[in-house]
């Protein structure tokens, strides 16, 4: 079994940031499409300033990028990592709705593999490795 999980190895690291990525850059992309509709109102109703709209979408779509190319990797998954944790306790704290509570595990489970990230860096494929000084 170590024999083929070791020939996964290369492969690992590009699919794992793949997969984190996708839902940073598909919301992200969803909500500066939407230019805010209706999420503005979402975001004050949780008492949250609505102006932050427009960093939030931003972040969250340019974050999704970086992760997915590998760029910055270790800074972005920090960061994206405590996004997570924000928008869980600000967003999803209510665990008497059955549905709140599994969009918070899901943010919790989201920002310790971004801590992973964090720790082992992009991996292989990603920009940061692509030299010997990159920032991994």
């Amino acid at each position: 079994m170590d024999n083929l999980l070791s020939k996964l190895d290369p492969i690992a690291a590009p699919l794992g940031r793949l997969f984190l990525s996708l839902i940073f850059i598909g919301a992200g992309l969803a909500k500066v499409m939407s230019g805010g509709e209706g999420m503005v109102a979402y975001m004050e109703s949780a008492g949250v300033p609505g102006f932050l709209f427009w960093p939030a979408a931003l972040f969250e779509l340019f974050a999704g990028l970086a992760i997915l190319v590998g760029w910055k990797t270790r800074m972005v998954a920090f960061l994206l990592s405590g996004f997570c944790m924000l928008t869980a306790i600000l967003f999803h704290a209510d665990f008497a709705d059955q549905m709140q509570q599994t969009m918070f595990m899901k943010n919790m489970a989201l920002a310790g593999a971004f801590l992973f990230l964090m720790r082992f860096g992009g991996g292989e494929f990603s920009l940061d490795n692509r030299g010997a000084s990159g920032d991994s």
